[in-house]
């Protein structure tokens, strides 16, 4: 007896069951693929887990967009070049493929033709666990590449030649990495010795693809060991050299710093440790990240002052706080969801108090807070009798 999906939420997804129809599931044309049956026979799709559904089917692009219309089903042509719809449910969009062959890659993009081969498809895909389809109304599996023993050996390994597979497409070193960190518990010799003999290929892609599946593996369950593999291997020297195994110690030590104080794991903050500190801006340019979480990834190891953690989350915010926090070693959780206050006074009440108008009135009100902070943000009285004592020292200033 064959294998089938167990009961899964997102199988009951709204217009799910009606799209599938739509596009011929019941006479063998549509089948759902990769992510959701993967994640949902090892037992990760009983919650909210398996966010992304993706179809394959053998019908042509312009077919599937006449039948959803048809059917009054909203649909986009997101990627109509390359054989992918994206029907849009009420309960959430689902991207629709149909099946492909390779024509020609070049390690970055591909050509790609249209087939009715289930097993051509599936041939073309990265890794055996990703290359498994299920029947959307019955949850029957269909696996050309041994992908369920895969899974059940928490193994990833390429379909096929991997030398090949990574020549196809640089970002599978990466990939692989990504994929057993998450996933793996036996790290597949040959797909590791390939990806060991081909990391110099990662210097063809773009920095953006490498940053956003270095940001992914990172924050993956076995993200330490992984990454250890990695420097240990050379996987990344072409591309980050600044990453060695003191970085990994570092990375180790934030990890266990954020199970022990219920923290999630976050991207950039891990990104941070695992960088030497003066590289962080550098890194940060060359792959290209956002301006925000670049200034994030600077100043994640800025250190955290004498103030004290509410003093920092107060000046720098909850966010930076928290990075900065567990990144020296110091306890975050007296800063995670407090709500800062707000200094209860205000230029007016100092120009009341006889200071004039502009610079003077700035300068004397950064001192009440730094004075207001140190005391631990005491009440509108205690601020008042502080804002007493800072213009009195400055009218003192303005005399002499």
């Amino acid at each position: 007896m064959g294998v089938t999906l167990p009961p899964a939420p997102w199988r009951d997804r709204a217009g799910l069951a009606e799209l599938a129809r739509t596009l011929g599931a019941d006479q063998g044309m549509t089948r759902i693929v990769g992510g959701a049956v993967r994640d949902t026979l090892l037992g990760l799709g009983g919650g909210l887990d398996v966010q992304d559904i993706d179809l394959a089917t053998r019908l042509l692009p312009d077919d599937v967009l006449d039948r959803l219309r048809a059917a009054r089903i909203r649909a986009a042509p997101t990627g109509i070049a390359h054989g992918t719809v994206t029907a849009i449910l009420e309960s959430g969009p689902v991207e629709v493929t149909t099946l492909r062959r390779d024509v020609a890659t070049d390690g970055r993009h591909a050509v790609v033709a249209f087939s009715d081969d289930w097993r051509e498809d599936a041939a073309r895909r990265d890794f055996t666990i990703n290359a498994l389809y299920a029947d959307p109304a019955t949850g029957a599996v269909t696996d050309y590449f041994g992908g369920l023993d895969d899974l059940a050996a928490r193994c990833v390994r390429f379909i096929g030649d991997p030398l090949q597979r990574i020549a196809e497409d640089h970002l599978r070193i990466l990939r692989f990495f990504r994929f057993h960190a998450r996933f793996g518990d036996v790290v597949d010799a040959a797909g590791l010795e390939a990806c060991r003999l081909r990391a110099n290929d990662l210097m063809a892609l773009s920095r953006e693809r490498i940053a956003s599946e270095m940001l992914k593996l990172l924050v993956a369950p076995a993200a330490v060991p992984v990454i250890g593999l990695m420097v240990e291997q050379g996987i990344l020297r072409a591309v980050l050299p600044e990453i060695d195994a003191a970085g990994v110690e570092r990375l180790a030590a934030l990890a266990a710093r954020e199970h022990a104080a219920g923290v999630a794991p976050d991207p950039i903050r891990r990104l941070a440790a695992i960088l030497p500190p003066a590289q962080a801006d550098g890194v940060a340019a060359r792959l290209k990240l956002s301006n925000a979480n670049r200034k994030r990834l600077v100043a994640a190891s800025a250190g955290i002052g004498s103030e004290g953690p509410p003093a920092l989350a107060y000046r720098a915010g909850e966010t930076s706080a928290v990075d900065r926090l567990l990144l020296a070693g110091e306890d975050p959780r007296a800063v995670i969801g407090w709500t800062p206050p707000t200094l209860p006074i205000a230029g007016g009440a100092l120009v009341e108090r006889g200071l004039r108008k502009g610079p003077q009135v700035a300068a004397t009100l950064r001192a009440i807070e730094t004075r207001w902070i140190a005391e631990g943000f005491p009440d509108a009285a205690r601020t008042a009798a502080i804002a007493d004592d800072a213009v009195a020292q400055a009218l003192r200033a303005i005399s002499a």
